[in-house]
């Protein structure tokens, strides 16, 4: 028995498809969401959690290459690499990096919980949700 070929979907189709596949793709790197909102100054609860992991990331030179280190608890944490900063939420013309608050074991799942730091000039955002808003540390 012999079947014919399945027709290929209209262009529009495979368009939407591949808009929707990256718009995906470009959730999971991070791209800061337009209506970010940016503070001057961290006050929520969870400032002072940003705050020690700054402390200790800081304590290992902001390391720039993405991956997990071990951290003092005896358990990891995750760098994410370079935050692009692609929306403009946070002041532009600095290179920023991203580090995990949060310590786990070794590959577990990331949290919503990153700091961004300003390599120039040492000033660190705390973001509690994924880059909707940042708190300044």
């Amino acid at each position: 028995m012999h079947t014919q070929p399945r027709p290929r979907p209209p262009w529009h189709v495979r368009l939407t498809v591949v808009l929707a596949a990256l718009t995906s793709l470009i959730g999971l790197v991070g791209i800061t969401p337009a209506n970010a909102t940016v503070y001057n100054s961290c006050t929520i609860s969870r400032c002072a959690d940003a705050r020690s992991a700054d402390s200790i990331w800081a304590a290992k030179n902001y390391p720039t290459s993405s991956g997990w280190y071990a951290w003092t608890d005896g358990r990891y944490n995750y760098t994410g690499g370079r935050f692009y900063n692609r929306e403009g939420q946070l002041p532009s013309g600095a290179t920023y990096y991203e580090y995990d608050v949060y310590s786990r074991a070794r590959g577990a799942a990331r949290d919503a919980y990153r700091i961004v730091v300003n390599r120039s000039s040492g000033v660190t955002w705390f973001s509690p949700n994924h880059y909707t808003d940042f708190y300044r540390l």
